[in-house]
Protein backbone atom coordinates (compact mmCIF):
# COMPACT_ATOMS: atom_id res chain seq x y z
CA UNK A 1 0.00 0.00 0.00
CA UNK A 2 2.57 2.40 0.92
CA UNK A 3 4.43 1.42 -2.37
CA UNK A 4 1.60 2.37 -4.37
CA UNK A 5 0.96 5.42 -2.92
CA UNK A 6 4.25 6.87 -2.97
CA UNK A 7 4.11 5.99 -6.87
CA UNK A 8 0.82 7.65 -7.21
CA UNK A 9 2.26 10.78 -5.30
CA UNK A 10 4.92 11.09 -7.99
CA UNK A 11 2.58 10.88 -10.59
CA UNK A 12 0.42 13.36 -9.17
CA UNK A 13 1.52 15.25 -6.36
CA UNK A 14 -1.35 17.31 -5.65
CA UNK A 15 -1.64 20.73 -3.83
CA UNK A 16 -4.13 22.37 -2.06
CA UNK A 17 -4.66 24.81 -4.87
CA UNK A 18 -6.02 21.81 -7.32
CA UNK A 19 -7.15 18.61 -4.97
CA UNK A 20 -8.94 16.33 -6.81
CA UNK A 21 -10.68 18.15 -8.95
CA UNK A 22 -8.46 17.04 -12.40
CA UNK A 23 -9.15 13.45 -11.32
CA UNK A 24 -12.79 14.25 -11.80
CA UNK A 25 -12.81 15.22 -15.07
CA UNK A 26 -10.88 12.22 -16.19
CA UNK A 27 -13.94 10.10 -17.04
CA UNK A 28 -15.01 11.83 -20.04
CA UNK A 29 -11.65 10.37 -21.41
CA UNK A 30 -14.06 7.42 -22.10
CA UNK A 31 -15.19 8.32 -25.45
CA UNK A 32 -11.00 7.89 -26.51
CA UNK A 33 -11.33 4.60 -25.41
CA UNK A 34 -14.57 3.63 -26.71
CA UNK A 35 -14.03 4.85 -30.25
CA UNK A 36 -11.60 1.98 -31.76
CA UNK A 37 -14.18 -0.40 -30.22
CA UNK A 38 -17.12 1.53 -32.50
CA UNK A 39 -14.66 1.13 -35.54
CA UNK A 40 -13.81 -1.96 -34.58
CA UNK A 41 -9.85 -1.61 -34.67
CA UNK A 42 -7.55 -4.53 -34.83
CA UNK A 43 -5.93 -5.47 -31.49
CA UNK A 44 -2.59 -3.65 -32.34
CA UNK A 45 -4.85 -0.28 -32.85
CA UNK A 46 -6.59 -0.62 -30.01
CA UNK A 47 -3.06 -1.44 -27.69
CA UNK A 48 -1.66 1.95 -29.42
CA UNK A 49 -4.74 4.12 -28.36
CA UNK A 50 -4.50 2.73 -25.23
CA UNK A 51 -0.95 3.47 -24.56
CA UNK A 52 -1.79 7.34 -25.94
CA UNK A 53 -4.63 7.53 -23.95
CA UNK A 54 -2.52 6.52 -20.91
CA UNK A 55 0.25 8.89 -22.11
CA UNK A 56 -2.20 11.20 -22.20
CA UNK A 57 -3.83 10.79 -18.97
CA UNK A 58 0.04 11.32 -17.11
CA UNK A 59 0.87 14.57 -18.91
CA UNK A 60 -2.65 15.59 -17.83
CA UNK A 61 -2.04 14.93 -14.19
CA UNK A 62 1.34 16.78 -14.52
CA UNK A 63 0.20 19.63 -15.97
CA UNK A 64 -2.01 20.18 -12.74
CA UNK A 65 0.83 19.54 -10.19
CA UNK A 66 3.62 21.22 -11.70
CA UNK A 67 5.02 24.36 -11.58
CA UNK A 68 5.91 26.55 -14.91
CA UNK A 69 7.88 26.02 -16.93
CA UNK A 70 7.03 22.10 -17.09
CA UNK A 71 3.38 22.86 -16.73
CA UNK A 72 3.73 24.76 -19.90
CA UNK A 73 4.91 22.23 -21.62
CA UNK A 74 2.77 19.72 -20.68
CA UNK A 75 0.38 21.89 -21.68
CA UNK A 76 1.73 22.18 -25.06
CA UNK A 77 2.44 18.59 -25.38
CA UNK A 78 -1.40 17.29 -24.77
CA UNK A 79 -2.20 19.98 -27.68
CA UNK A 80 0.27 18.62 -29.42
CA UNK A 81 -1.15 14.78 -29.09
CA UNK A 82 -4.59 15.74 -29.84
CA UNK A 83 -3.54 17.60 -33.27
CA UNK A 84 -1.67 14.19 -34.02
CA UNK A 85 -4.49 11.93 -32.66
CA UNK A 86 -7.66 13.51 -33.89
CA UNK A 87 -7.72 12.29 -37.46
CA UNK A 88 -6.93 8.67 -36.03
CA UNK A 89 -9.79 9.03 -32.74
CA UNK A 90 -12.07 11.35 -32.92
CA UNK A 91 -12.56 11.29 -29.27
CA UNK A 92 -8.91 13.08 -29.20
CA UNK A 93 -10.86 16.39 -29.45
CA UNK A 94 -11.66 16.14 -26.01
CA UNK A 95 -7.62 16.69 -25.51
CA UNK A 96 -8.09 20.28 -26.17
CA UNK A 97 -10.62 20.56 -23.57
CA UNK A 98 -8.01 18.88 -21.01
CA UNK A 99 -5.64 21.06 -22.71
CA UNK A 100 -7.52 24.16 -22.16
CA UNK A 101 -8.46 23.16 -18.85
CA UNK A 102 -4.40 22.65 -17.47
CA UNK A 103 -3.59 26.11 -19.23
CA UNK A 104 -6.17 28.01 -18.24
CA UNK A 105 -4.62 27.59 -14.72
CA UNK A 106 -2.66 30.68 -15.08
CA UNK A 107 -3.10 34.20 -13.70
CA UNK A 108 -1.67 35.78 -16.75
CA UNK A 109 -4.44 36.40 -19.27
CA UNK A 110 -2.67 37.12 -22.40
CA UNK A 111 -0.57 33.21 -21.95
CA UNK A 112 -4.18 32.01 -21.48
CA UNK A 113 -5.22 33.73 -24.66
CA UNK A 114 -2.23 32.58 -26.68
CA UNK A 115 -3.08 29.08 -25.18
CA UNK A 116 -6.76 28.64 -25.85
CA UNK A 117 -6.07 30.21 -29.36
CA UNK A 118 -4.00 27.51 -30.30
CA UNK A 119 -6.21 25.21 -29.31
CA UNK A 120 -8.92 26.64 -30.88
CA UNK A 121 -6.41 26.86 -34.34
CA UNK A 122 -5.91 22.94 -34.27
CA UNK A 123 -9.85 22.40 -33.49
CA UNK A 124 -10.88 24.59 -36.78
CA UNK A 125 -8.54 23.52 -38.73
CA UNK A 126 -9.84 19.83 -37.97
CA UNK A 127 -13.32 21.18 -38.26
CA UNK A 128 -12.28 22.43 -42.07
CA UNK A 129 -10.43 19.37 -42.77
CA UNK A 130 -12.65 16.66 -41.85
CA UNK A 131 -15.95 18.53 -42.56
CA UNK A 132 -17.25 18.29 -38.74
CA UNK A 133 -20.92 19.26 -38.49
CA UNK A 134 -21.41 22.72 -37.30
CA UNK A 135 -23.06 21.51 -33.70
CA UNK A 136 -20.13 19.42 -33.25
CA UNK A 137 -17.46 21.61 -33.22
CA UNK A 138 -18.85 24.62 -32.32
CA UNK A 139 -20.08 23.02 -28.81
CA UNK A 140 -16.52 21.62 -28.77
CA UNK A 141 -15.20 25.40 -29.91
CA UNK A 142 -17.39 27.06 -27.04
CA UNK A 143 -16.69 23.93 -24.47
CA UNK A 144 -12.75 24.65 -24.81
CA UNK A 145 -13.44 28.42 -24.02
CA UNK A 146 -15.41 28.29 -21.37
CA UNK A 147 -13.31 25.82 -19.95
CA UNK A 148 -10.24 27.86 -20.14
CA UNK A 149 -11.20 31.42 -19.14
CA UNK A 150 -13.24 30.05 -16.30
CA UNK A 151 -10.38 27.99 -14.90
CA UNK A 152 -8.31 31.11 -15.48
CA UNK A 153 -11.02 33.04 -13.22
CA UNK A 154 -10.72 29.95 -10.94
CA UNK A 155 -6.66 30.74 -11.09
CA UNK A 156 -7.20 34.58 -10.80
CA UNK A 157 -9.25 34.13 -7.60
CA UNK A 158 -7.21 31.73 -6.24
CA UNK A 159 -3.91 34.51 -6.49
CA UNK A 160 -6.56 37.13 -4.69
CA UNK A 161 -6.93 34.50 -2.04
CA UNK A 162 -3.56 33.61 -1.68
CA UNK A 163 -2.51 37.33 -1.10
CA UNK A 164 -5.29 38.30 1.03
CA UNK A 165 -4.46 35.23 3.43
CA UNK A 166 -0.75 36.53 3.59
CA UNK A 167 -1.83 40.11 3.88
CA UNK A 168 -3.73 38.42 7.08
CA UNK A 169 -1.13 36.79 8.21
CA UNK A 170 1.17 40.24 8.09
CA UNK A 171 -1.29 42.04 10.05
CA UNK A 172 -1.57 38.87 12.56
CA UNK A 173 2.46 39.26 12.86
CA UNK A 174 2.33 42.68 13.04
CA UNK A 175 -0.26 42.86 15.90
CA UNK A 176 1.96 39.78 18.20
CA UNK A 177 4.84 42.15 17.45
CA UNK A 178 2.88 45.13 18.80
CA UNK A 179 1.32 43.46 21.71
CA UNK A 180 4.83 41.86 23.00
CA UNK A 181 6.19 45.27 22.36
CA UNK A 182 3.49 46.96 24.45
CA UNK A 183 4.27 44.41 27.37
CA UNK A 184 8.15 44.97 27.26
CA UNK A 185 7.52 48.75 27.38
CA UNK A 186 5.13 48.25 30.59
CA UNK A 187 6.71 46.25 32.14
CA UNK A 188 9.95 48.14 31.79
CA UNK A 189 7.86 51.28 33.44
CA UNK A 190 6.02 49.15 35.70
CA UNK A 191 9.00 47.06 37.57
CA UNK A 192 11.61 50.00 37.02
CA UNK A 193 9.57 52.57 39.06
CA UNK A 194 8.54 49.53 41.63
CA UNK A 195 11.25 47.82 42.24
CA UNK A 196 12.87 51.05 42.61
CA UNK A 197 10.55 51.90 45.48
CA UNK A 198 11.20 48.24 47.08
CA UNK A 199 15.18 48.70 47.21
CA UNK A 200 14.92 52.08 48.89
CA UNK A 201 12.76 50.96 51.24
CA UNK A 202 14.29 47.87 51.75
CA UNK A 203 17.36 49.56 52.54
CA UNK A 204 15.85 52.14 54.48
CA UNK A 205 14.43 49.23 56.28
CA UNK A 206 18.21 47.65 56.90
CA UNK A 207 19.58 50.93 58.27
CA UNK A 208 16.45 50.72 60.84
CA UNK A 209 16.54 47.27 62.14
CA UNK A 210 18.86 48.69 64.60
CA UNK A 211 17.99 51.92 65.84
CA UNK A 212 14.30 51.66 65.33
CA UNK A 213 12.96 47.78 64.94
CA UNK A 214 9.04 49.28 64.80
CA UNK A 215 9.79 51.52 61.50
CA UNK A 216 11.79 48.44 60.21
CA UNK A 217 8.56 46.55 60.53
CA UNK A 218 6.26 49.14 58.98
CA UNK A 219 9.08 49.59 55.82
CA UNK A 220 9.33 46.09 55.05
CA UNK A 221 4.99 45.28 55.20
CA UNK A 222 5.12 48.43 52.81
CA UNK A 223 7.74 46.41 50.59
CA UNK A 224 5.35 43.28 50.91
CA UNK A 225 2.54 45.30 50.34
CA UNK A 226 4.65 46.96 47.23
CA UNK A 227 5.29 43.73 45.86
CA UNK A 228 1.84 42.97 45.79
CA UNK A 229 0.75 45.66 44.22
CA UNK A 230 3.61 45.31 41.59
CA UNK A 231 2.80 41.46 41.03
CA UNK A 232 -1.30 42.86 40.17
CA UNK A 233 0.17 45.79 37.99
CA UNK A 234 2.20 42.93 35.77
CA UNK A 235 -0.63 40.67 35.72
CA UNK A 236 -3.55 43.78 34.21
CA UNK A 237 -0.48 45.01 31.85
CA UNK A 238 -0.14 41.91 30.38
CA UNK A 239 -3.77 41.75 30.04
CA UNK A 240 -3.86 44.86 28.61
CA UNK A 241 -5.65 46.89 31.36
CA UNK A 242 -4.87 49.33 33.93
CA UNK A 243 -7.18 51.88 35.41
CA UNK A 244 -5.56 52.83 38.29
CA UNK A 245 -5.75 56.43 37.00
CA UNK A 246 -3.40 59.61 37.85
CA UNK A 247 -4.80 60.45 40.85
CA UNK A 248 -3.26 57.37 42.33
CA UNK A 249 -0.15 57.25 40.26
CA UNK A 250 0.48 60.99 42.37
CA UNK A 251 0.07 58.92 45.40
CA UNK A 252 2.33 56.34 44.56
CA UNK A 253 4.99 58.80 43.36
CA UNK A 254 4.73 61.15 46.86
CA UNK A 255 5.13 58.02 48.61
CA UNK A 256 8.14 56.53 46.39
CA UNK A 257 9.78 60.70 46.75
CA UNK A 258 9.53 60.85 50.08
CA UNK A 259 10.68 57.39 51.03
CA UNK A 260 13.93 58.13 49.27
CA UNK A 261 14.20 60.82 51.31
CA UNK A 262 13.14 63.87 48.55
CA UNK A 263 10.73 66.39 49.52
CA UNK A 264 7.95 66.53 47.56
CA UNK A 265 5.26 69.32 46.47
CA UNK A 266 2.67 68.73 44.53
CA UNK A 267 -0.57 70.53 43.32
CA UNK A 268 -2.83 69.10 40.93
CA UNK A 269 -6.49 69.63 39.87
CA UNK A 270 -9.62 67.65 38.17
CA UNK A 271 -9.19 67.88 34.68
CA UNK A 272 -11.08 66.03 32.59
CA UNK A 273 -8.87 62.93 30.57
CA UNK A 274 -10.05 59.77 28.52
CA UNK A 275 -8.82 56.79 30.04
CA UNK A 276 -6.16 55.71 27.64
CA UNK A 277 -4.57 59.76 27.94
CA UNK A 278 -5.14 58.97 31.54
CA UNK A 279 -3.07 55.82 31.33
CA UNK A 280 -0.10 57.56 28.96
CA UNK A 281 -0.06 60.55 31.79
CA UNK A 282 0.23 57.83 34.66
CA UNK A 283 3.09 56.20 32.91
CA UNK A 284 5.09 59.38 32.08
CA UNK A 285 4.54 60.41 35.55
CA UNK A 286 5.56 56.75 36.94
CA UNK A 287 9.03 56.68 34.84
CA UNK A 288 9.78 60.44 35.91
CA UNK A 289 9.79 59.51 39.11
CA UNK A 290 11.78 56.93 38.70
CA UNK A 291 14.41 58.81 36.94
CA UNK A 292 14.32 61.35 40.06
CA UNK A 293 15.19 58.79 42.45
CA UNK A 294 17.74 56.94 40.38
CA UNK A 295 19.45 59.60 38.10
CA UNK A 296 19.16 63.22 40.05
CA UNK A 297 20.47 62.90 43.48
CA UNK A 298 17.44 65.44 44.31
CA UNK A 299 16.46 67.23 47.41
CA UNK A 300 13.21 68.79 46.24
CA UNK A 301 10.81 67.63 43.37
Amino acid sequence: MTTLRTIWWKIYPSDDRHRWMPLLWLPFMIWFFVDPVSRHTGLLGWVANTFFGLVFILIYLQAFSRRDPYRLTCVLAMTAMAAILIPLNGGATAFLVYAAAAGGFHPNLRRVSVLIGLQVAVLAFYAYRLHLPLGAWGSLLLLTTIVGFGCHYSAISHCAAEKLQLAQDEIEHLAKVAERERIARDLHDLLGHTLSLITLKAELARKLVDRDPQRAKQEMQDVEHTSRAALADVREAISGYRGQGLAAELLRARQTLETAGITVDCEASEVPLSPAQETVLALALREAVTNVVRHAQAQTC
